[in-house]
């Protein structure tokens, strides 16, 4: 891995760089994934039949459209009884976390006859896009769903492209089943958002759409949104390792890899403060690379968006972590949980060198789901109140109306609403 010395301007020149990841920058697909909603909102199930014809190489009609029970039973006896075994053993861990983060309506009632509140209520129906490609997620099919089911939602909708065979991967299916969705289609890409945005003969449009997907996925959420609503415009995967000189340099390296591997756009970096760090970490990395399985993708993520940045000291290093505001960033310093205090942006944070993210993507319980791009220094994980939405209560007596209401009709006068005023002086006309 390159090593490079931090300055201001070659920071600046490595967020420029890293920035380019952005979905925001693929505006020469944005003509294709329109034309692809608009074909889907006109012709519906029709033209979501012809698109899996044409990108996935499958035959889809009405009666082979919907996951069947059969096909869920049969995915069951595809899969390996001690991964299910683990896969609901990290359920637990998920949904016990959501559950935490849980909020209930409140009302504030006081004796002069005003009453204040906030009433909470689960979205009615969400859409799950789930990718198929380069790997199969079930722990992305976990993440979506478990806080959907703990926030309340009535209806959980999934797509995911099919198989050469017309079957979904089965270890999506036995996730989907084990996390509780109630309908799977065999669907996936642009035209897969534009269902549930916009609704077919077979798909009922929805409130909400997450769940990760490719380049024409994201441009695709980003184009109905306001329709509908999105979780994010999710871009690729990114980690910051953020050491000083006690890290172990094999594990730093590992760690780094376990994002490369994503894709050829994902981004692995170290920051330090020991040189010495920087260059076992380098060496480590060359050795993994050439045994693990996915060399050639992550060669590519190293050469385009990889680095090792040496700080002068660990408030630089901390000032550039902020500043990149990494999806993943793992802490590995003599003391993380006192580096942990002065991280102001980081989607997930991982202390100590037993804590590598790949802990977060499975099992821990926090969602995976996380802000890319530098997106983390004003966006949140995905969680319960992803699927929830606030209702504002207001109930006032006319005692209590009495006392304020010529404070109202002067401050609607003054914004000459006369009648925003009207409406409440009508009610102590003599």
């Amino acid at each position: 891995m390159r090593i490079v010395k931090l300055t201001e301007t070659e920071k600046a020149g490595i967020l420029e760089n890293l920035l380019k990841r952005s979905p925001n920058q693929y505006g020469k697909f944005e003509a294709t994934v329109n034309e692809i909603l608009e074909n889907v909102k006109k012709n519906k199930d029709k033209a979501l039949f012809e698109y899996t014809k044409k990108f996935d190489g499958v035959d889809i009609t009405t009666k082979t459209f919907r996951v069947t029970k059969e096909e869920i039973k049969e995915a069951y006896t595809k899969v390996d009884e001690h991964l299910i075994e683990v896969i609901r053993k990290a359920i637990v861990n998920i949904k016990a976390y959501h559950e935490k983060q849980v909020r209930y309506s409140w009302f504030d009632s006081k004796p002069d006859g005003t009453l204040l509140g906030q009433k909470i209520t689960a979205l009615e129906r969400v859409g799950v896009y789930v990718p198929g490609g380069k790997a199969v997620y079930p722990s992305s099919v976990l993440m979506n769903i478990i806080p959907a089911k703990v926030a309340g939602v009535d209806r959980i909708v999934m797509t995911t492209p099919p198989g050469k065979d017309g079957k979904v991967y089965p270890i999506t299916l036995v996730a989907a089943n084990e996390a509780g969705v109630d309908e799977v289609y065999k669907v996936g890409g642009a035209q897969a958002i534009g269902a549930l945005a916009y609704g077919t003969e077979s798909i009922k449009k929805v409130d909400k759409i997450v769940g990760p997907g490719n380049i024409f996925v994201a441009l695709a959420k980003k184009a109905v949104y306001g329709h509908v609503s999105i979780d994010s415009i999710a871009g690729p995967s990114e980690i910051l390792v953020l050491a000083d000189e006690t890290a172990n340099p094999r594990y730093v390296a590992a760690d780094l890899l376990s994002q490369a591997e994503h894709d050829e756009m994902a981004s692995a970096i170290l920051v330090t403060t020991s040189e010495e760090l920087a260059k076992k970490v380098s060496d480590e990395v060359d050795g993994f690379v050439k045994v693990l399985s996915r060399s050639e993708i992550i060669q590519k993520s190293l050469d385009a968006y990889g680095y090792i940045l040496v700080a002068k000291d660990m408030e630089e290093a901390i000032d550039t972590a902020n500043e990149i505001a990494s999806e993943h960033l793992e802490i590995v310093t003599k003391n993380p949980f006192d580096t942990m205090t002065r991280i102001r942006n980081a989607g997930a944070i991982f202390l100590g060198e037993y804590s590598s993210e790949p802990l977060g993507d499975y099992f821990a319980g926090p969602n995976h789901v996380l802000p890319t791009n530098g997106t983390a220094k004003f966006f949140s994980p995905l969680s319960v109140d992803d699927f929830i939405k606030k209702s504002s209560i207001i109930s006032y007596s006319r005692e209590a109306l009495e006392l304020i209401h010529q404070d109202i009709e002067d401050f609607a006068t003054a914004e000459k609403l006369t009648a925003h005023a009207n409406s409440i002086a009508v009610r102590f006309e003599k």
